[in-house]
């Protein structure tokens, strides 16, 4: 019998197959390539599209793609044409499709399920501020995309959605826990979506997939209305893209501050946009090729970062080999006390609400390892976590005061074959905390510290799969890594280095 997999496989093909199905494919090819998120605004700007026809492009290059690489966790298409029906706003993205992640971003009415059994068929009552402004700016809200559940490892793989895979190469991951929104912006969907970072979900999916990607400082972007700050201040939000500059428009039009904010990042002069196109003048780069647990680096990833530090030399920058001292088990632990809190408060109060049992049928054996750890936790175990990543922060903002960038790699190898660090492993809990550390190493301290951080498409493995290489830097600074990324995107562009769909 053949299963929904295998069906969704054959109901592609025969849509493919058909007259009007191709017709749309070569619609989509018109009008989503060649052109980021500002450009497709320029388009229906022009009135050289519509924002109807950008999003039944976009609608249906992710209906022929998806069954390959499966990003798609919901769709709201309905919302989307609505939208589209009631007129948009005008803003510098209006038309443009765009996709949120389907993990604690939430348009009141539709589903959103967290990459998890429990949360199956969950609706929103609220809507997020983030999603406010995202659609204030113009942008056409038609999905949700794929998530580990709960957001809890570097890989989009759960028992919900099931896998998915890498434009690149379907064998390997898409990185996580972003996966689902870099997939379908690698594979020519969008140009841009929506992203999360608690521990690197942007940059690992972004370094994973060749794309851009900028996890943002610490209250930069909104994460409310039901809570304005996740995992202890771990986690923001923001996106992955094609182009730098998609990055920073997309920031300009969602940061500051939101209603009961505990913190806000501070405001730069000038938007983010005019920043890419500024010179970032001669800078103090911190060369760290070694991760602060010592895990091993792959050789395709070093010789990527030595390239990047060669070409920053080349731009005129300083490049010293140099790193923070941060004791990466006592702040691992730390990350790791307050991550497994937060997500135990959150499944007994949901189950709470609900009279779901949390148990091996709605729960990943990771997710329920993460669920008993929290239950152990107490008030002072959570304090004393938050100030070890207090003390870290200050150790590496003293370091920072001599120099303006940290850079290193993003993971300490190329992606991973899909199986390995997934929730429901071949392993116990403790091999499978050692295969996600070593994979990612470099990634998490930006979090724990509330550091802007962004990953950068500028290598290449053996094996053809994209390697990421990520620059630190001081809180609140975006502005000034927005200026070496337009920089190093014009010393060594990536726009036509993309997967063969």
């Amino acid at each position: 019998m053949m299963d929904r997999r295998d069906a969704l496989k054959a109901g592609a093909a025969l849509a493919l197959a058909s007259p009007a199905m191709a017709r749309e494919t070569r619609m989509a090819d018109d009008l989503l390539d060649g052109h980021d998120a500002l450009g497709l605004a320029a388009l229906v700007k022009a009135r050289k599209a519509s924002p109807t026809e950008l999003l039944e492009a976009a609608i249906a290059r992710a209906e022929a793609l998806n069954p390959r690489f499966n990003f798609m966790a919901q769709r709201h298409y309905d919302h989307a044409r609505a939208a589209i029906a009631k007129g948009l706003p005008q803003g510098p993205f209006t038309g443009v499709p765009w996709l949120l992640k389907d993990l604690n971003t939430y348009i009141s009415g539709e589903v959103t399920e967290g990459g998890s059994r429990f949360y199956k068929g969950a609706r929103a009552t609220v809507t997020s501020e983030l999603v406010t402004r995202i659609e204030r700016a113009g942008f056409v809200i038609f999905g949700k995309t794929t998530s580990p559940e709960f957001g809890l490892t570097g890989t989009t793989e759960n028992k919900l959605t099931g896998d998915t895979r890498n434009p690149w190469n379907t064998a390997h991951i898409a990185g996580g826990s972003s996966g689902g929104a870099a997939a379908a912006v690698a594979a020519g969907v969008l140009p841009a979506a929506h992203a999360t970072d608690g521990g690197g979900s942007i940059r690992i999916p972004a370094s994973c997939c060749g794309l851009f990607g900028m996890k943002p400082s610490r209250g930069r972007i909104p994460m409310g209305p039901t809570r304005t700050e996740g995992w202890g201040g771990l986690s923001c939000h923001h996106a992955v893209s094609h182009s730098v500059r998609d990055s920073a428009a997309i920031m300009d039009v969602t940061h500051g501050v939101e209603p009961g904010s505990r913190y806000a990042a501070p405001t730069p002069d000038g938007s983010f946009l005019s920043q890419v196109t500024k010179k970032p003048g001669k800078l103090r780069i911190a060369l760290m090729l070694k991760p602060h647990s010592g895990a091993p680096v792959d050789a395709d990833v070093q010789a990527a970062v030595i390239a990047a530090a060669r070409l920053c030399e080349q731009l005129g920058h300083h490049v010293e080999e140099t790193a923070p001292k941060v004791d990466a088990a006592a702040v691992g632990q730390a990350s790791f006390v307050l991550i497994a809190s937060s997500v135990a408060a959150d499944i007994e109060d949901r189950a709470k609400a609900t009279g779901l049992v949390p148990g091996p049928d709605v729960l990943e054996p990771i997710t329920l390892a993460f669920l008993g750890y929290g239950r152990t936790t107490t008030g002072m175990d959570f304090a004393r976590a938050n100030n070890a990543l207090q003390a870290a922060a200050v150790s590496v903002g003293q370091f920072m005061q001599d120099y303006d960038v940290i850079l290193s790699p993003t993971l300490a190898a190329p992606p991973l074959e899909l199986g390995r660090i997934n929730l429901t492993p071949d392993c116990d809990f403790r091999t499978w905390g050692e295969r996600a550390s070593m994979f990612s190493p470099f990634t998490q301290i930006a979090n724990m510290t509330g550091q802007p951080a962004m990953s950068m498409p500028l290598g290449m493995s053996s094996g053809g799969l994209p390697i990421g290489v990520m620059f630190t830097g001081r809180y609140g600074e975006e502005a000034l890594l927005y200026r070496l990324a337009g920089q190093l995107e014009g010393a060594a562009p990536w726009a036509g280095r993309k997967p063969k769909i």
